[in-house]
């Protein structure tokens, strides 16, 4: 809705009217005058974009001519900009009126938040539009007033130069001729640039036709022709005519309302008009349109030059083409088809070759379009291009009936019917290796940049033609190549199933893991689809399986029924393995018999012993499903290998086993079978050797005293092995003989230390705690000698150091060992250790007494035995899941029962 004016138009707005009045006297065209226009119109309104749109002669189309815009790039987007003028319609609308959807589209990326359109119309004919726009409060009336008064101003300027029959009148022609100079810049980047200049010149000087032409040392060309038909009967003459006519001079009137114009200073060509009598320019006009011929000109030429650049262009992508073929075939036919047809392509003709020069001559390698002896005319080429055109890049023969250089080949020459060629060395460090040759009509001549392209693909095209034979011969070679490192290949294969195998075993020390190894690399090295390793089972008469390895685990449910079954020890050969045949398979039993089948249909398996000192000690079945991937000679041979390095794998994993359940046997018999059961205290303890084979120094054990007290022993001897298994026997035979006799614990380690000393070898010595607990009381003894002291967990969480210390024993004669005491509450517990729990260490840390008392205060309500088993895996997981000492726990907790 538009807002009434109750109050009048500001001075300031007024003002800029005035303003602008000026600056329409001082305008040089209608653009600067609309543009002068749009500045008074957002000043007078406070608007911050202006837009003066002007209808077209059609009044279809409302095109930007005159914009105000403090933004230049908001101006330079809306400049030239168009819209339908039945989009806007013949009334003024405001923000609030239903806008049309492009200005509404427009407003909302301007941010504006105040619109006014106002049309202006008359006749029915719309002749202009201005839109303002601001951001904040809507326009009022006293601004739509002076909206009105620039609009109708627009509408005047464009009525005075753009009259309503679609004439140009004499006066409004100059200002026309001017704009339309202005908009050859943008002609000139258009292809087809002569049509349109030719058009443009046609519609801004009112005249019947218009003919541009282009001057050239044969004579005029006709370049373009628009207008009335009678007019351009036969444009070619009349631009020959024009062409003479014009010479020397800048325009030229004749007769007829023939006006010529020339295209530039000197003349690159020039525009023939025809005007209706009457209607001719003026003097000063032809003035201007001498001035438009300049324009026009360099117009173009640019044109022109774009043209040419497109050509240029499109050769460029076609030697990219051709060498781009070359480098991804890397064949030397296909390469060569490439060059022939894409030369022959810009070229424009139909007949090209390549020919490749040999022992004996030259031979044809491609050639398309060509008939009779070509051959010949080409070693006539050849032996110009070997002598006198040795130096020239491009040859070039005009006429071939006639060039010195195809005397002795004339008749080939004639017979080929051959006009012209194109002569294209091609050379390979400094070798001429052949010529690409195209033979063109007699009228044709490269021009300088088809020489030049042709000159380069020259070069790419003998780099490809070399590189394409050096990949036939470094194809050959590769293929010899293959074939020598094939064995190397197999042997390399072999090592690295090999290395797996040990290193299965060296790492993890495990039997099962190093069987696991030996089925997956079979597997992996062989090809094959199934492998299966059984070893003797506890009696020693049947083998069964150990590890099975089948990649595909749809498969491997198939196969599970043959895999999983027992096989008879007596029935597997330890001599050399063989190819299974269905009659061995089911001589074997131990579902092969069940293989039959897959055999029978081009399957293939076989079972390879694998022995050590003689004994079958284990037996490896492959299955190989694919009749594409058969089981054969070379598959056994390789397997052979591989079963001899199994064999000492699991030979020395069976040794390490036996060592192992030896130590850990001779370690248990050391130790104390089970805690004695003592009403009141819950006794739990956890022992675990860092050595995998030794057996380890710690010992612990208990006995009760005559008086009902518990005695405790925990000790730590020097050394591994069986030296330490000895003096861990002494260490025991001590404790258990002395504490009867002599329980309390100074007296006792004192005795002891006397022991030591005598008993275990020079240098050798044994720390230890000895510790009495009486149940019903909850006093605690405790002395002791170079070992760690124990630790006391009250059932509130506090735990605090029994401090028990003196020398180790075995060290120094004469030694006494103080007594630490203390009284358990019920809820309390007393924890003995060795130093390996507190000595494992994490990137060079320890892991100390203050983890172990924060541990044994968190776990505190856990029993006896599942908090000695909380100590030794919390220092475990410290380290990283190793032990590097032996270790030792034992808990001994006073419950509630203890009060009764």
């Amino acid at each position: 809705m538009i807002p009434s004016a109750e109050q009048g138009v500001s001075p300031a707005a007024l003002q800029s009217l005035a303003a602008a009045g000026l600056d329409l006297t001082e305008a040089e065209d209608l653009d600067g005058a609309l543009a002068a226009l749009a500045e008074a119109a957002a000043t007078g309104t406070g608007a911050t974009i202006a837009v003066i749109r002007v209808a077209d002669r059609t009044g279809t189309e409302l095109q930007t001519r005159g914009v105000w815009s403090a933004s230049p790039a908001l101006r330079a987007e809306l400049e030239g900009s168009r819209l339908a003028a039945d989009s806007v319609g013949s009334a003024e609308l405001t923000e609030s009126d239903d806008l049309p959807e492009p200005i509404r589209r427009l407003a909302k990326r301007w941010g504006a938040s105040g619109v006014l359109v106002c049309p202006v119309v008359s006749g029915g004919r719309m002749f202009a539009s201005l839109e303002l726009a601001r951001a904040g409060a809507p326009f009022s009336g006293a601004d739509v007033l002076v909206a009105r008064i620039v609009a109708n101003h627009a509408a005047l300027l464009v009525r005075a130069l753009d009259p309503p029959n679609g004439k140009v009148p004499p006066d409004g022609r100059a200002a026309t001729l001017e704009l339309a100079g202005r908009a050859l810049a943008s002609v000139a980047e258009e292809a087809r640039s002569g049509e349109r200049i030719a058009r443009l010149a046609l519609e801004v000087t009112g005249a019947r036709s218009c003919v541009l032409w282009r001057s050239a040392a044969g004579g005029a060309e006709l370049v373009a022709a628009v207008g009335e038909a009678e007019d351009l009967a036969d444009p070619a003459a009349a631009v020959r005519d024009a062409d003479q006519a014009l010479a020397g001079h800048s325009f030229a009137s004749l007769s007829h309302g023939v006006v010529l114009v020339g295209l530039g200073e000197p003349a690159v060509g020039g525009l023939r008009f025809v005007f209706r009598p009457g209607d001719e320019p003026t003097e000063d006009e032809l003035g201007r349109l001498a001035a438009f011929g300049a324009r026009a000109a360099h117009a173009f030429l640019v044109g022109e030059r774009t043209s040419n650049l497109a050509q240029e262009l499109e050769r460029s992508r076609a030697l990219l083409a051709v060498v781009a073929q070359a480098i991804a075939q890397l064949s030397l036919s296909h390469t060569l088809e490439t060059a022939a047809v894409r030369v022959a392509e810009l070229l424009g003709t139909d007949r090209a070759a390549v020919y490749l020069r040999q022992a004996g001559g030259l031979e044809t390698a491609v050639e398309r379009g060509l008939a009779g002896p070509h051959l010949r005319v080409a070693e006539g080429l050849l032996d110009a291009v070997l002598g006198r055109l040795r130096s020239l890049p491009v040859v070039e023969v005009t006429d071939a009936a006639s060039d010195p250089g195809l005397a002795t080949v004339r008749d080939a020459v004639s017979e080929a019917g051959i006009e012209a060629a194109v002569v294209v060395p091609l050379r390979s460090a400094g070798a001429l290796i052949g010529l690409l040759v195209a033979y063109l009509p007699a009228e044709r001549r490269l021009r300088e940049n088809e020489s030049a392209l042709l000159a380069a693909l020259a070069g790419q095209l003998a780099v490809a033609v070399q590189n394409a034979g050096l990949h036939e011969e470094t194809a050959r070679l590769a293929r010899d190549r293959e074939e020598a490192l094939k064995s190397e290949r197999l042997a390399a294969r072999r090592l690295e199933a090999f290395y797996e195998i040990s290193r299965s075993f060296s790492e993890s020390l495990s039997l099962d893991e190093t069987v696991e190894a030996v089925t997956r690399t079979a597997v992996a090295l062989l090809d094959v689809d199934a492998a299966v390793l059984r070893m003797p089972d506890a009696r020693g008469s049947v083998l069964v399986p150990r590890a099975i390895h089948v990649p595909d685990a749809r498969l491997g449910k198939a196969l599970g029924p043959i895999l999983n079954r027992p096989q008879e020890l007596d029935r597997v050969d330890p001599g050399p393995p063989a190819v299974l045949t269905p009659q061995e398979a089911e001589r074997l039993g131990g579902g092969h018999e069940l293989l039959i089948a897959f055999l029978e249909r081009g399957s293939s398996a076989t079972v390879l012993p694998i022995v050590a000192s003689g004994e079958v000690m284990a037996a490896l079945t492959l299955i190989s499903l694919d009749p594409e991937r058969p089981i054969d000679e070379e598959t056994l041979e390789a397997a052979r290998s591989l079963t001899a390095q199994a064999a000492l794998a699991i030979d020395n994993a069976r040794l390490y086993q036996q060592q192992v359940h030896f130590a850990d046997a001779m370690q248990r018999s050391l130790l104390p079978d089970e805690a004695p059961t003592i009403p009141g205290l819950e006794i739990g303890s956890v022992y675990e050797s860092s050595a995998r084979l030794e057996v380890g120094g710690d010992v612990f054990d208990y006995t009760v005293l005559p008086d009902g007290r518990l005695a405790v022993v925990v000790g730590d001897v020097t050394g591994k092995g069986i030296d330490a298994a000895a003096d861990m026997a002494m260490t025991k035979f001590v404790f258990r003989s002395l504490a009867r006799e002599h329980p309390e614990p100074s007296e006792l380690m004192r005795i002891a230390n006397g022991v030591v000393l005598d008993e275990v070898g020079e240098g050798k010595f044994v720390t230890m705690l000895y510790l009495t607990l009486d149940p019903s009381t909850g006093e605690v003894a405790c002395s002791g000698a170079g070992h760690p002291a124990p630790r006391v967990v009250q059932p509130d969480g506090s735990v605090v150091e029994l401090a028990a210390r003196g020398l180790a024993l075995g060290i120094a004669a004469d030694q006494e060992y103080p007594e630490a005491r203390a009284v358990l509450e019920p809820g309390a517990a007393v924890v003995l250790f060795t130093d390996g729990v507190i000595e494992s260490r994490a990137d060079g840390e320890l892991y100390g007494q203050t983890r172990l008392d924060k541990l044994l205060s968190e776990r505190r309500e856990l029993p006896a035995e599942a908090l000695a088993r909380a100590v030794v895996e919390d220092s475990r997981a410290f380290a990283g899941g190793g032990l590097a000492d032996d270790s030792a726990v034992v808990v001994v907790k006073r419950t509630a029962t203890s009060l009764s």
